[in-house]
């Protein structure tokens, strides 16, 4: 029989972990994209996007209705995206989850897995067609693949999100 883990009375959790974990967390998601992987295609998902998804799928009153702006204004910085971009629509999703949350007052795993797929798709979607791409089908071809491979990467971002959480709120 496992013994309980041990607590300290009285304690909590510092507060600048509480608060700088998430926000750190989701800015060097955003750097990912400037790692130097050479291909002929975008197929790199928006870690930055993804992380930030799966801290607000963890707690829904982590992030306030602005927090989309400087977060987005960093994923813009290092994604190479348009100015303001990131800004609006991470801006917007944040807006769009907070009334779907008053629809939907109880999910499981796979319904936000479902959820961030589509925002996630949506993101890459309205990015690609703001930054000046060229629409019709070939451009919905060429981000299908980023778009499988973000959704098929959110269950691990959202697992080592929930760990990190773990020790974020650790005594």
């Amino acid at each position: 029989m496992a013994r309980p883990p041990r607590t300290r009375i009285g304690r909590t959790p510092s507060p600048l972990r509480q608060r700088a974990i998430p926000v750190l967390t989701t800015m060097a998601g955003s750097m990912a994209t400037a790692l130097p992987l050479i291909v002929t295609t975008s197929i790199v998902p928006p870690f930055g996007l993804m992380i930030f998804l799966a801290w607000r799928a963890l707690h829904r009153q982590i992030w306030p209705a602005w927090a989309g702006i400087p977060l987005g204004l960093w994923d813009d910085l290092f994604s190479g995206a348009a100015l303001g971009t990131s800004v609006s629509i991470w801006t917007a999703l944040l807006l769009g989850l907070d009334m779907l949350d008053r629809r939907l007052v109880w999910r499981d795993a796979f319904q936000e897995w479902g959820i961030a797929a589509l925002l996630i798709a949506t993101y890459l979607f309205v990015a690609y067609h703001v930054g000046g791409a060229i629409a019709g089908w070939y451009g919905v071809a060429v981000m299908v693949p980023q778009m499988l491979i973000a959704a098929l990467l959110f269950p691990p971002v959202m697992r080592v999100c929930d760990r990190l959480d773990r020790w974020r709120l650790r005594v």
